[in-house]
């Protein structure tokens, strides 16, 4: 979440500059005066996206602090979940080689960098500073069983199915699958918002008082945020290609694709949490990443799983034999991280060495 001092009525100009070169970028390319494929597109598409995806997550942060927490934890879990739904469905839809196995390795991807990456970054930083953090042990745990319960339904269980040959639901297991998965998801929101609120939020004392956005600001971040949305999706389709591309030049598995992806999304996220953490506010870096990874699952395969049924394009969901090893660790590791209200920078190293192995079996599986 955002910093609490902070005077959100004061808009950075690359907040509202970003979204709205984006978007002209966007405009020149259908209007066919900059080819898809030329240097200069290719170069200002990359440069727009990534400051528009930072200039998304401000926009939800406005939102977030206007709406407190752990609503803003939430607004932001699914702005990020549409940005990764946009990117997968793009890709899908070039039906380029491997585009079929994206949203698997875009999916575990975001459980791998959240659960290992962002957590295991955060629990150093912060215990770099403060040495012991505390947090809520039932939302973390409450957190951790959707999650677990979600990636072992979506990433494992299709290998073992016997409907069809292969990592591979069929229509009617995706369906329903898709279903469950996103009825347990509102059912978590309902319980983190409504039912055991208190569970997610502990109150942080702080320095200043900070200056919450008027409606103006909040609206003008509402409008700002749809239109970011947008346009980084049209552009991450634009450069889908290039990406691909660069990836089979390179020699590196197609896999690679779906950890870029999950990298532009979770990185602003990322660094969000990590400044929460660095703040002693752990609570509040755990709804931010953890509700990530939840939404990730709990709201890409439904929508990606009825995509690929319109579409009828196959949709691999099963991970491979390493990989469901390593899923496994990272959820029985994370158990027992936070299994006590309290992390060590200990902790945050095991979950570091994880994602590092994580990375370089990506590349040298």
């Amino acid at each position: 979440m955002a910093d609490p001092d902070h005077d959100w009525n004061k808009m950075p100009w690359w907040c509202w500059a970003a979204p709205l070169a984006a978007a002209a970028l966007v405009i020149a390319k259908f209007a066919h005066l900059l080819a898809p494929d030329s240097a200069v597109m290719i170069i200002l598409a990359i440069l727009f996206l990534g400051i528009t995806v930072f200039a998304a997550v401000h926009h939800a942060e406005v939102l977030a602090v206007r709406i407190g927490e752990p609503f803003g934890s939430i607004l932001l879990a699914l702005a990020i979940t549409t940005l990764e739904v946009g990117l997968i469905i793009s890709v899908m839809a070039s039906g380029s080689n491997g585009s079929e196995a994206v949203a698997r390795d875009t999916v575990y991807s975001v459980v791998m960098i959240v659960l290992n990456g962002i957590v295991g970054l955060c629990l150093v930083v912060g215990a770099a500073r403060h040495y012991e953090q505390e947090f809520r042990v039932q939302g973390a745990v409450g957190i951790l069983s959707v999650i677990a319960t979600l990636a072992i339904v979506s990433l494992i269980l299709p290998n073992f199915t016997l409907t069809t040959v292969g990592p591979t639901y069929a229509p009617s297991q995706l369906i329903f699958v898709g279903a469950v998965s996103l009825g347990l998801y509102v059912l978590f929101v309902f319980v983190q918002t409504v039912r055991h609120k208190a569970d997610f939020i502990i109150e942080y004392a702080v320095s200043g008082h900070g200056v919450k956005p008027n409606a103006r600001s909040t609206i003008l971040s509402a409008i700002l945020l749809v239109t970011s949305l947008v346009v980084v999706i049209l552009l991450a389709k634009t450069l889908s290609p290039v990406v691909e591309a660069g990836v089979i030049r390179t020699g590196l598995p197609l896999a690679v694709v779906g950890v870029v992806i999950a990298t532009v999304v979770l990185l602003p996220e990322g660094v969000t949490a990590m400044k929460a953490a660095k703040h002693n506010r752990l609570q509040t870096s755990l709804n931010a990443s953890l509700g990530s990874a939840a939404a990730s699952i709990g709201l890409t395969v439904p929508i990606v799983g009825v995509a690929s049924v319109i579409m009828g394009q196959p949709l691999v969901l099963g991970l491979g034999a390493e990989d469901m090893v390593l899923l496994l660790l990272t959820l029985f590791v994370s158990t027992l991280t936070f299994a006590t209200g309290r992390t060590t920078v200990l902790q945050g190293a095991v979950h570091l060495v994880i994602f590092g192995i994580f990375l370089f079996l990506t590349a040298v599986p």
